[in-house]
């Protein structure tokens, strides 16, 4: 490497795809080092998904417990303690921390906790008024929640602020229509608040394929959560007695505990420098960049959300690593296949989704066929609960290879990763069909489809 430089690699950011970058880097021989102005670890391990999936464990409780008694348990009186469970969270979130610095740590990686701007050619200004150089830049800064203009926002709450409430709101209101929104709203609605999701279109989910998109809508609403389509934000007014008066477009005022935004995320720029050195940047303000993650600034890299790809916590690990074994690995660079990228939505019950929807499937192909099964799990049936599940299966009919697979149901997103690698492969439906089942089991219906 070149010893004109303090560094062969400075990453901005220290989240999953930065702190993966890193430590591949380092270990193929490169000096490298790292900023992150607020916790190692990033959205996915500090406010994202792992803190979100321990809520939504916690939350499971609240069904499980009323289910118990049809399977001869006798249950006392039971209450719930938020706050236990918030800090029991919060406590192994800085559990991780502690192993993702380590990670850094164990491979040599210097960490300047601290928060970095480019300030030149090849050239990073560290908070502390430090300079450094480096070959290589990564810019790993990731996404942050969007909150609309609109009358009374600073009265909101986004995702972030959701894991460190004081108390669990009576009545929430949350706005969105996405992964986050549908989430949320099956958590607090499990702990016992009153929740109304508002959109702004008349679509939930956006993406996923529609009619496992109305099932959640059907059992969201049998479950209590209301729905507000079409509406927009007014305003928003804090009363004396700390409640929020929140009114709508098409919907009367309303006054709720607490209201959160979970209208989207834009890319972690501002600040960085980008345009000392002529970064190119998107609309939304994404880092633009090629399948190699590379800008055109050519020692400049990105990776993960703050990208315009696909907004995933494994797909920015998978970017972070081409990255470091293509240009610090002595191999030929390889580029991260951004298709066919199986993903899940914890809501209540999950969906987990891989591949073309049929609409798409329809779309692009022509000619397919559709199987679907659509069943009331086992547990269900002994504890009363109506809720049903529902699998697609959706197949090229010119090839029999099976292009799609959608569910949403109880550990629907356990199961979908077996499936993925099925559709990633180019399995076809002969092949699913050859696979004796395993009985009796909800995953038995990926073998079974008539």
């Amino acid at each position: 490497m070149a010893d004109q430089y303090d560094f062969d690699l400075f990453t901005i950011g220290a989240g999953s795809g930065g702190v993966r970058a890193s430590r591949v880097a380092a270990a193929h021989g490169a000096r490298v080092a790292v900023a992150e102005e607020y916790r190692v670890g990033g959205t996915c391990v500090i406010r994202g998904c792992v803190p979100k999936k321990m809520l939504v464990y916690g939350a499971h409780f609240a069904e499980d417990l009323e289910d118990a008694k049809h399977f001869g348990w006798t249950i006392g009186e039971k209450s719930f303690d938020w706050a236990a469970l918030r800090d029991h969270v919060q406590n192994d979130v800085t559990r991780l921390e502690g192993l993702y610095g380590q990670t850094l740590s164990n491979h040599n990686v210097t960490v300047f906790e601290e928060r970095a701007t480019i300030t030149g050619d090849h050239e990073i200004t560290l908070a502390s008024g430090k300079v450094v150089t480096a070959k290589y830049i990564l810019i790993a800064t990731g996404a942050r929640p969007h909150v609309p203009d609109f009358p009374g926002n600073e009265h909101v709450i986004t995702s972030n602020e959701a894991f460190h409430l004081d108390t669990i709101p009576r009545r929430i209101l949350i706005a969105g229509g996405g992964y986050i929104a549908n989430e949320f709203a099956g958590i607090f609605n499990e702990f016992g608040s009153k929740v109304t999701i508002a959109n702004r279109s008349d679509t939930i989910l956006r993406g996923y394929d529609e009619a496992l998109r109305d099932r959640l809508l059907q059992i969201s609403l049998t479950k209590g959560i209301e729905f507000c389509f079409m509406a927009e934000f007014e305003y928003v007014e804090k009363q004396d007695d700390g409640t929020l008066r929140v009114k709508l477009t098409g919907h009367d005022e309303r006054t709720f505990d607490a209201v959160m935004v979970a209208t989207g995320r834009v890319p972690n720029i501002d600040g960085l420098g980008l345009e000392t050195i002529g970064v190119e940047c998107g609309k939304r303000g994404e880092i633009v960049v090629d399948k190699f993650s590379r800008t055109n600034v050519d020692y400049v890299y990105a990776v993960g959300d703050v990208t315009d790809r696909v907004q995933l916590t494994p797909v920015a690990i998978r970017e972070g690593q081409a990255f470091a074994d293509s240009v610090f690995g002595g191999v030929e660079p390889y580029a991260v296949d951004h298709s066919c990228v199986p993903s899940a939505v914890f809501s209540h019950p999950p969906i987990a989704a891989v591949g073309m929807t049929e609409g798409e499937a329809r779309n692009v192909l022509g000619s397919i066929k559709v199987y679907q099964a659509d069943f009331r799990p086992m547990k269900n049936v002994v504890a009363g609960r109506n809720e049903r599940s529902l699998y697609k299966m959706i197949v090229d009919a010119a090839n029999d290879r099976i292009v799609g697979i959608h569910m949403i149901g109880p550990e629907a997103p356990e199961i979908m990763q077996a499936a993925a690698v099925a559709v990633k492969a180019g399995l076809t439906k002969a092949d699913f069909d050859a696979t004796v089942a395993i009985h009796p089991t909800m995953a038995e219906e990926l073998v079974l489809f008539k």
